[in-house]
C-alpha cells in the first residue's frame, strides 16, 4: 500500500482506497459477500493473487477483519466499523460517475450484469415457487458465451456451466450495452426486447415475469432522479435491506446467505 508522505486527510484515505481494485472490493464485501469465492465473483478480471493482497492490505488497514470459517476452511471476511464508515464515501464516487461519465459497451460485462441482480436486486418474494433455469447466450463478435441463472427456493445462483436441469427460458443477447442499460433503468424491458438486442424464448408466463424479478432498473431509475433533484447535495439512497453500512449491522448472516447463492460471472 502507497504512502503520499502527506499529513493531508486526503491523502491518508487515498493511501486505503485508491488502489486498483480495491474500491470494487469493498463494494462487493459492504453488499454482504464473505467470503473470498463470493467477493471474486463480483470482481471478474481480477487475479486470486491480487484480491488475497488486497485483502491483506484492508486488514492490515482496519478496514476488514479476516477470520477462520466455522468448519476451518477458508477464511471471512467482514467489515470492521472503519470499513463500514467507507459506504458513504463509495456512494459518493458512484454518485459523481453517475453524474459525470458514460456507460459504454467496454463497462457492459453480462455477467457483472447478472451478479449485481442477483446479489444486490433480487425480488426472491417475486420469484416462482418451482425451480426454474434461464439461460443466457451472450452473441459477440461472432463468438457466443452462455451462462446459466438458476432458481430455486426462492433464491437465484449464477452457475458459468449448465446445471443439468433444462433450459425453462432462453435470454439472447446480442448488444450487452442494451442489456447493461436496462438493468440501469435507461432503457425499458419492452424497448430493448423491440430492438431485438435482447430476446426471450420460453412460457409466456416465464418471459413476463423474467424482469419482474429484478428491481435494479426501478432503484437505478430512482437513484438518477435523487441526483436531479439534488445537484451536489445529498448522495443517492442505498438499496432496501443493503447489507452493512445500510443496516448499521456490516452484514448479518442474512446478508452473507443471499450472497452464497451466486457463483462467479462466466467470462
Amino acid at each position: 500500500m502507497r504512502n503520499y508522505g502527506q499529513f493531508c486527510p486526503i491523502a491518508r484515505g487515498s493511501e486505503v482506497l485508491a488502489e486498483r481494485w480495491t474500491p470494487i472490493i469493498l463494494r462487493n464485501v459492504l453488499l454482504g459477500c464473505r467470503t473470498f469465492t463470493q467477493i471474486a465473483a463480483g470482481a471478474p478480471g481480477l487475479s486470486r493473487a491480487l484480491l488475497t493482497r488486497r485483502l491483506r492490505e484492508l486488514e492490515r488497514a482496519g478496514v476488514l477483519e479476516i477470520r477462520p470459517k466455522p468448519d476451518g476452511h477458508g477464511s471471512l471476511y467482514e467489515p470492521t466499523p472503519a470499513g463500514r464508515d467507507l459506504w458513504p464515501v463509495l456512494v459518493a464516487l458512484g454518485s459523481w460517475a453517475e453524474r459525470w461519465t458514460e456507460v459504454t459497451a467496454e463497462h457492459s460485462d453480462p455477467g457483472v450484469v447478472l451478479w449485481s441482480w442477483c446479489q444486490e436486486f433480487l425480488r426472491r418474494e417475486l420469484l416462482p415457487d418451482r425451480r426454474v433455469v434461464v439461460r443466457f447466450d451472450v452473441v459477440s463478435g461472432g463468438r457466443t458465451t452462455t451462462g446459466w441463472m438458476l432458481i430455486e427456493r426462492r433464491e437465484a445462483e449464477i452457475c458459468r456451466t449448465d446445471p443439468g436441469f433444462g433450459d425453462d427460458l432462453v435470454v439472447t443477447i446480442t448488444d450487452p450495452l442494451t442489456f447493461a442499460r436496462w438493468h440501469m433503468g435507461r432503457v425499458e424491458w419492452a424497448a430493448a426486447l423491440r430492438s431485438g438486442h435482447v430476446q426471450v424464448s420460453g412460457p409466456r408466463a416465464l418471459v413476463r415475469a423474467l424482469p419482474t424479478w429484478n428491481a435494479g432498473p426501478e432503484t437505478n431509475a430512482q437513484r438518477r432522479a435523487w441526483l436531479e433533484r439534488a445537484p451536489g447535495g445529498p448522495s443517492y439512497p442505498s438499496v432496501v435491506g443493503l447489507s452493512g453500512p445500510a443496516r448499521g449491522d456490516g452484514g448479518s448472516s442474512s446478508a452473507a446467505t443471499r450472497s452464497s447463492s451466486t457463483r462467479r460471472p462466466w467470462r
